[in-house]
């Protein structure tokens, strides 16, 4: 109990750079005379503690005091403070008590070169609820149920065992073991509804890692090879590692990418600007596909 009265004096000190003994005692519910007997504790550890009588008095610490004796480089304090401000993207603001008293044992800790915000440009609010629900299911172990819209435009309903929230290509996913199709699955936050978490827990264990390794999120993948047209040079620039521009300023560019609807869709948000050079198979299902969109027009 002490040491953690001990601490918390410290975040006080460095927040508030000088408060009466009278404060302290009022905060932890404990006579003047054991706070004093902390100053003391602090003293003989090596915190330059200093107290001072009369108006405008009190316990402080020495102006430029920082806990830097940790056992843990600058480089490694900027990237603590770093993460914990990438958390906050997820933890909507609930770290700011961490970096702040984080920033205040550091001493001065720039973390200004990074801002982060997971969330779409559209219904932002509605997928960060979907995302705390999910968060709050996987640390109880609570079963959850929703109605999921899948890819193909069917909408069935879900009963599952939440175990990882997955950010992956500019999108949040819940990977989980599906009650329906006694299997593991990621579902795409977007496309959760009518979420519900239930009384009912689990015990499955949460993985390790899920991205390397081998998942039915990545038996479905092939290997594109496109031609886009000069126009989409800036889409070329932020999709693709793999590509190569021609004289005429056109590229040829390779990707890997899922199969099915999401492959069309994403094909033609090039419009007449993209086309699929291989695999051939996949070239005559897009022409086909394009086939089908054309008779609606006629």
């Amino acid at each position: 109990m002490q040491i953690n009265r001990l601490f918390e004096i410290i975040y006080i000190l460095l927040d508030k750079k000088t408060v009466t003994s009278r404060e302290l005692a009022e905060r932890f519910e404990v006579s003047s005379r054991t706070i004093f007997r902390d100053i003391e504790t602090l003293s003989a550890a090596g915190i330059p503690v200093h107290m001072s009588k009369g108006r405008g008095g009190g316990i402080s610490l020495l102006p430029d005091f920082v806990l830097n004796k940790a056992v843990i480089t600058d480089e490694e304090k900027e990237e603590i403070m770093a993460s914990l401000k990438a958390m906050s993207a997820v933890n909507q603001g609930k770290t700011d008590t961490a970096l702040g008293k984080l920033g205040s044992l550091f001493g001065d800790s720039d973390t200004d070169w990074i801002e982060i915000d997971f969330s779409s440009w559209a219904n932002g609010e509605t997928e960060m609820e979907t995302f705390s629900t999910l968060k709050a299911a996987i640390l109880g172990k609570c079963t959850i149920t929703f109605a999921y819209n899948s890819a193909k435009g069917q909408t069935t309903m879900r009963k599952a065992e939440p175990l990882k929230l997955c950010f992956k290509s500019g999108a949040w996913y819940v990977y989980g073991y599906c009650r329906q199709q006694s299997d593991f699955r990621f579902f795409k936050l977007r496309r959760i509804k009518e979420l519900q978490v239930q009384e009912e827990t689990f015990q499955r264990p949460s993985p390790k890692q899920i991205f390397s390794q081998e998942t039915r999120f990545q038996e479905t993948f092939v290997q594109l090879k496109l031609k886009i047209s000069p126009s989409m040079a800036f889409r070329v620039y932020d999709e693709f590692d793999s590509y190569q521009q021609l004289a005429d300023g056109s590229f040829i560019a390779e990707i890997q990418y899922p199969k099915g609807q999401w492959l069309f869709h994403y094909i033609t948000t090039f419009g007449s600007h993209c086309e699929i050079l291989e695999p051939e198979d996949v070239r005559g299902e897009m022409k086909r596909e394009l086939e089908k969109m054309l008779k609606k027009y006629e």
